[in-house]
Order: structure tokens, then C-alpha cells, then sequence
């Protein structure tokens, strides 16, 4: 009787379940506008349907999100749902020559988001680094039937970027195209809140004494940005789409592509109004006034035309940064046990025709002749071996469910900023990089006797979930994730110039199990074919391992070929 009981219970939430979800349809039209988001530049940019910004996206749990892309460029173009899992779904993933073919101009393709998670993400262009020129917005996946992790009375968006004065086209040239050697000159962003110079963002009303969730989303190409709410008790409740242990801070510092929620309790005061900073930053270009960092400040509004409360300044270094290793999962998830241990070590070199690339492994990634998702569909037992997927894919290969614990050391004195695509990865552990592979840039007048020895941090009771992982200078991160979700998984740097340098890898994931379980979609094979690309075979669309057509690997320049280098790479910068 009581298991009967049960059955009809589960079949009543599951009515009301299916009851509650929706079909989502969103129609983007991408294409040029003139704008002048900074206050200052007009420039050629990337919208949709004729406006910049892009309008946040929100679904419910459950929902299914249906986007019609037409693209009105002159270039492919295709659009990724940062920290979506796509499981069973690869070909949605929408990473450029990784799961399809960009969109040809004059074009459309639909792309299906199954709302299995609940977070903050957000939707950008992942072909031709578009998202540096507009093409990206916010995604917010709301809880539906199950409460969230606290309670709280309404909620905000805060998504921030970088805005520059030039296109990303030309940046990017400096990087892909032969030159002197030399790393481009560093440029000096706008920060953008909600879409416009960060000055003028609209006032966030509250009442007093209630409780707001704040979801902050950091659409940035290359620079950091920090987040402080002072004089409020702030609480992070959320990383990167993975709810966790609530925990008092201070501010929050976000590479580019992470997200965080915090819970601000209002004050109990309609007396005056409180100013939030928001600070755009970048450590690896020169301090100018003005330019690096650059300081904005929105107004808490506790009633219309109430002063602004002025408090001291507070150093950063006395503050409480939100620090995954320091954070738990609310489902406290323990650790997983590793099966294998996969060392990543982020490089910069010279090549011979003068082009300041980085690598994370053998060679700078570089884009394949073929989608690397269609390699691993249609080579038959040969996805199984790395090689087929070309020397510059970087493919690495793993067994289905097996745990993959990644070493990911950062000898530079570039902080970088990964993500992983597929999955949310456990945070495990920082440390110091070993002191035989750090980079010192040519022409610093420094040694590696000069670099601080970085403790060893772990993780306590249950590590931290995220998608995107900041890797400070000097370090090493570990992170962990389980195989379980068959595909093609870009892992990259999420600052673009460092990208198209060629920092990533790509993760073939159980190609054998993949072939069994999905099929790729009709349209998407002949989108490739009607763009005079392969939609079979290798890397190069060819059978076996004949590579022909493929370009040829970088050649890294010898330190002896030129003495002007000095001991290694210099470092990229934006």
C-alpha cells in the first residue's frame, strides 16, 4: 500500500512538473550596428536584432529554450551556452570547428538548451571571438519547484564586460599573423554595466531590512573586475551555476566567464542611499590613472534623492574575496577519487615567423579542417586515438566515467582564466608551480629566485564546484571532474587574445560510447558541406591518417636563433 502511495505521488510531481515547463522560442537576428557603448568611441559592433545590449535570457528549470539564429554577417558565426552540459546533446555545445561549423552568412540554425540546471550562465558567440564585439548575454535559469538555497525577496543582474574601441578582428591579427616577435601593445578597456559605461547604470532600489539576490555575470574578453556592496552583510550563495554553503564576504573578483550570486540584506534606513563598486582591473598591462584599473560606481537607492553615504576606503587586502577553495557545494558532494592525473602546463613561445603564440600542451591549439565532434563520429574505432584529430586539436582522450584529475600549472606571470566546456569540475588544490618551468619574460631584470613560493591551499569537507577557473601567476591549480558526459569538450582560456594564441586543448570524451548515443543532426552536416567543409574523416576530412591539406605545425624559435628573446617567451598580454 505504501509503495503504492509513493508511486502516485512521484506521478503527481512529475504531472505537476511537465505541467510547469515551457517551449522558450527566442529569435536572434546577428548582425553589424554602429554604437557607442563607452560614452566615448562609436564603433562597428555585433547585436542582435538591431540593438546592443543583447536582452538577458531566463527560463525556468524544466523549460526547453528554443534559439533561431539568423546570421546577417559577412562571417559564420555560432553561439555557446557557457556552463551548459549539453549532455546527449553535444552538437549544441556551438564551439566553432569543435562541435560544428560556423552559421554561413545569410543563414540559419536552431539551437536546443534543455534547462536541467538552475544558476547563473549566459549565452556568447563562440566562432571568430565575436563575443569581444558584442555578441553575448546573460542566461539565468530560475528554480521552479524546488527552493533555493536561501530565501530572498527579489533579485538583480549585474553582468559586466570590457568594452574596447577597436574590433576584436584587429586585435587579434597582431596575434595570428606574422610579426616581430614582440607581444602586441597593451589597450585600455571601457567596464560596461548592464550594457553601458558603468557610470551611468541604473539604481538598484531596495527596501529596508529585505533580503536580494545580486547575480553577477562577467562577460569580459581579457580583464578582471571586482564587485563590492560596503556596508551591507553580503553572503556568496552561488558559483558559476552550482549553489553553495552560504558564507559571509566582502567583494568578489571575477575573471572573465565566471559568475557569482550573493544574498545583501538591505539596511534598516530610508535616510540616505549607498554607493556599490565596481572596479575593472588587469594585472598584467601598466597601472595608468585612469585607464588601469578604471573605477565605476552604481547607488543602492533607499529613496529617490537621498544623499549618497560616503564610507572610507578600504584595502583590498584587507578585505574578504569570495575564494573557491575556500567554499563548499550545498549538496556537499566529497571528493572524487582520481583515476588518472592529466598534467596541463600553460607555455609561451616565439615562432619562427615572429608570432607570440602559448600552448597548454605540445603545440599552440589551432582549428581543424573538420569539426573535431564529426571526427569522433564518423571514424570508427580510430576516435580512439589522439592522433586523428590532428596535431593542433590537442586532443586528449578519455574513458567513459573514468575520473580525470587535471594539473594545470601556470609559470607565467599571466594570470589566466579556463573553462571547461561539458561539465562543472571540483577545485582541489592550489600550490606553487615547480621552479624549473617558470617563465621569466625577456628583457625583465628579474630571476626566478625573485618569485614568491605560494603556499599549498586545499579544499575542506567537500570541494567547490565551477565551470571556470582563475589560475593565479606562479601556480598551479588542481581540478577534478567525472567523464560522464560523451562528446567533444573544449578547455581554454577564456581571454580571447590567449585563445586565439592557441591556449586550449580539446577533450575527446568516450568517442566509442558517443557513437552509440547520438547522431548528428542532418542540417548541421550539410550546413558544413554547403561551406565547401568536410563533414567526415580527420582532422584534415580525410580517411586514416592522411593529413594533407591540414597546415603545417608552428616552428618555435630557438633562444639561440636570436639572443633578443632572452631566456623565454615574452608574455601576451591583451
Amino acid at each position: 500500500m505504501l509503495s503504492c502511495r509513493l508511486l502516485l505521488l512521484v506521478q503527481a510531481v512529475i504531472s505537476v512538473y511537465i505541467c510547469h515547463a515551457a517551449r522558450v522560442v527566442i529569435d536572434w537576428d546577428i548582425g553589424y550596428i554602429q554604437v557607442n557603448r563607452d560614452g566615448y568611441n562609436n564603433r562597428r559592433a555585433i547585436g542582435v536584432n538591431g540593438a546592443l545590449p543583447i536582452p538577458p535570457v531566463y527560463v525556468d528549470h524544466g523549460d526547453t529554450l528554443i534559439i533561431n539564429v539568423h546570421n546577417s554577417l559577412t562571417v559564420p558565426t555560432s553561439i555557446h551556452a557557457h556552463g551548459i552540459f549539453h549532455n546527449g546533446t553535444n552538437y549544441y555545445d556551438g564551439a566553432g570547428m569543435v562541435t560544428q561549423c560556423g552559421i554561413p552568412p545569410g543563414e540559419s540554425y536552431s539551437y536546443t538548451i534543455e534547462a536541467r540546471q538552475v544558476g547563473t550562465y549566459w549565452i556568447h558567440g563562440h566562432t571568430r571571438h565575436q563575443n569581444s564585439d558584442g555578441l553575448r548575454a546573460p542566461f539565468i535559469i530560475r528554480e521552479k519547484l524546488r527552493q533555493p538555497v536561501v530565501d530572498y525577496d527579489d533579485e538583480y543582474l549585474l553582468y559586466l564586460e570590457d568594452w574596447y574601441p577597436t574590433e576584436s578582428s584587429e586585435k587579434m591579427k597582431e596575434i595570428t599573423e606574422p610579426g616581430d616577435g614582440t607581444v602586441p601593445p597593451p589597450t585600455y578597456p571601457f567596464g560596461l554595466i548592464n550594457g553601458y559605461n558603468g557610470n551611468n547604470t541604473k539604481p538598484i532600489r531596495f527596501s529596508p531590512g529585505k533580503r536580494y539576490r545580486i547575480r553577477m555575470v562577467s562577460m569580459a574578453t581579457t580583464e578582471w573586475f571586482k564587485v563590492q556592496f560596503p556596508g551591507h552583510q553580503v553572503e556568496v550563495i552561488e558559483a558559476d551555476g552550482i549553489n553553495c554553503v552560504p558564507q559571509q564576504v566582502d567583494g568578489f573578483d571575477m575573471g572573465p566567464g565566471q559568475r557569482y550570486s550573493a544574498i545583501v540584506t538591505a539596511l534598516d534606513t530610508v535616510t540616505y542611499n549607498m554607493p556599490f563598486n565596481v572596479t575593472l582591473y588587469a594585472d598584467f598591462v601598466p597601472r595608468i590613472n585612469g585607464l588601469n584599473p578604471r573605477y565605476y560606481q552604481g547607488l543602492i537607492e533607499y529613496r529617490e534623492g537621498a544623499p549618497a553615504k560616503r564610507l572610507p576606503v578600504t584595502d583590498d587586502n584587507q578585505l574578504k574575496w569570495a575564494n573557491d577553495i575556500e567554499m563548499q557545494p550545498y549538496d556537499r558532494q566529497p571528493a572524487l577519487p582520481v583515476d588518472r592525473q592529466i598534467e596541463l602546463t600553460s607555455v609561451g613561445i616565439i615562432t619562427v615567423d615572429k608570432r607570440s603564440l602559448r600552448k597548454l600542451n605540445k603545440y599552440p591549439y589551432t582549428e581543424p579542417a573538420v569539426p573535431s565532434l564529426f571526427t569522433a563520429m564518423t571514424t570508427g574505432e580510430l576516435a580512439m586515438d589522439r592522433n586523428i584529430y590532428g596535431p593542433q586539436a590537442e586532443a586528449l582522450i578519455l574513458r567513459h566515467e573514468e575520473v580525470v584529475e587535471i594539473k594545470l600549472n601556470n609559470p607565467s606571470g599571466l594570470v589566466h582564466s579556463f573553462h571547461l566546456h561539458g561539465h562543472a569540475f571540483q577545485v582541489v588544490e592550489y600550490g606553487p608551480v615547480d621552479r624549473d618551468i617558470i617563465e621569466i619574460p625577456a628583457g625583465l631584470n628579474a630571476s626566478i629566485a625573485d618569485v614568491p613560493v605560494a603556499p599549498v591551499r586545499q579544499f575542506h569537507n567537500a570541494p567547490m564546484r565551477r565551470d571556470t577557473l582563475v589560475t593565479p601567476v606562479f601556480e598551479y591549480v588542481k581540478i577534478r571532474f567525472r567523464a560522464d558526459n560523451p562528446g567533444v569538450w573544449m578547455f581554454h582560456c577564456h581571454m580571447d587574445t590567449h585563445f586565439a594564441a592557441g591556449l586550449a586543448v580539446t577533450f575527446i570524451e568516450a568517442p566509442d560510447v558517443l557513437q552509440q548515443t547520438q547522431i548528428l543532426p542532418e542540417d548541421l552536416q550539410q550546413m558544413c558541406l554547403r561551406q565547401g567543409i568536410k563533414a567526415s574523416g580527420n582532422a584534415a576530412g580525410n580517411p586514416g591518417y592522411d593529413f594533407t591539406g591540414l597546415p603545417p605545425v608552428p616552428q618555435e624559435l630557438k633562444v639561440d636563433d636570436n639572443s633578443t628573446f632572452g631566456n623565454t617567451a615574452a608574455s601576451s598580454t591583451n
